[in-house]
């Protein structure tokens, strides 16, 4: 995967046009997914499946078309990012979701550009003053989320907090790691975080029992499109766009697992819960927004 950092004044070329909306439908699909598909599989060795399949026919993939495997430095910073995304963002949502909706879960997570706006200043990069606005924005709305939908164990709320903590903490940092080039990138972070979600899985002592039809289509379409189609989308993004922008896919994400939860999965969201995501859709829209960026040519 590429690191070089992008410029605040990124192109919308069509390629980046094309992985924004990759991330902002099949992400928004993926809450209501993991929700199916750890009715009857282990959370986390669901999730280590997922990743490890994944990864593994990228990675065949690339290297019958002669792609260079990763360096041993290489591994190393895929695993971080692996750890932080996979295992710490998608891991804990998947928890949490054994006690919490899907709609609500990627509510919470529609934070994540709000984080990422405070994480991207540890690297030099400026937060203005409508993104500071955004982010008080996104935390009222968390606040109305809790006080009217979070119906949900304090550990599944706790672990709701955490996720998007972990993954734009990883996606900020992957941006200044020596990672693989292109999608070997991509394939490398999905090996290593699925190995380290394994081993979770393993010493938490998951088992493994009867999977239903439902679970297992459920897991392949995660793999194939949340992580083989998305996950590669999100990272051209990371290492192209600005923070805001590679993490506004928070703006439809919670709109599409909302309307899947009620309309397929039998959720129910209240009048306080449509005015928390309301008020925390607004909240990205201004960190998301685009910056001015003054003419060079102009002193």
């Amino acid at each position: 995967m590429s690191v070089t950092a992008p410029t605040t004044a990124a192109r919308l070329t069509p390629l980046v046009l094309l992985c924004l909306g990759l991330v902002y439908v099949v992400w928004g699909s993926t809450y209501f997914g993991i929700k199916v598909a750890i009715e009857t599989l282990p959370p986390l060795g669901m999730l280590a499946a997922r990743f490890v399949l994944a990864g593994a026919l990228l990675l065949l993939v690339l290297r019958l078309r002669g792609a260079a495997l990763p360096t041993a430095r290489e591994w190393g910073s895929s695993a971080i990012v692996g750890t932080l995304l996979l295992g710490g963002g998608t891991g804990l949502v998947t928890l949490a979701e054994r006690d919490a909706s899907s709609s609500v879960a990627a509510m919470v997570i529609a934070v994540s550009p709000l984080f990422a706006a405070l994480f991207a200043r540890l690297w030099g990069e400026r937060t203005g003053g409508r993104e500071w606005l955004g982010i008080g924005v996104g935390l009222i709305g968390i606040a109305l989320l809790n006080v009217g939908e979070l119906h949900a164990t304090p550990l599944a709320a706790l672990l709701l907090i955490l996720a998007p903590l972990c993954w734009t903490f990883g996606s900020q940092w992957s941006r200044h790691l020596p990672l693989p080039q292109g999608l070997m990138g991509s394939a490398a972070e999905m090996l290593t975080g699925g190995g380290i979600l394994l081993l979770l899985s393993v010493l938490m002592g998951e088992r493994w029992g009867t999977p239903s039809a439902a679970s297992l289509w459920a897991l392949a379409y995660l793999t194939v499109f949340g992580s083989l189609v998305a996950y590669s989308a999100y990272m051209y993004l990371v290492a192209h766009t600005r923070p805001a922008l590679a993490t506004s896919y928070a703006y439809v994400n919670p709109v599409v697992a909302v309307l899947l939860g009620v309309g397929f999965g039998g959720e129910h969201l209240g009048p306080l819960g449509w005015a928390a995501l309301a008020v925390i859709l607004t909240g990205v829209a201004l960190v998301a927004w685009p910056r001015r960026v003054p003419d060079p040519e102009v002193a």
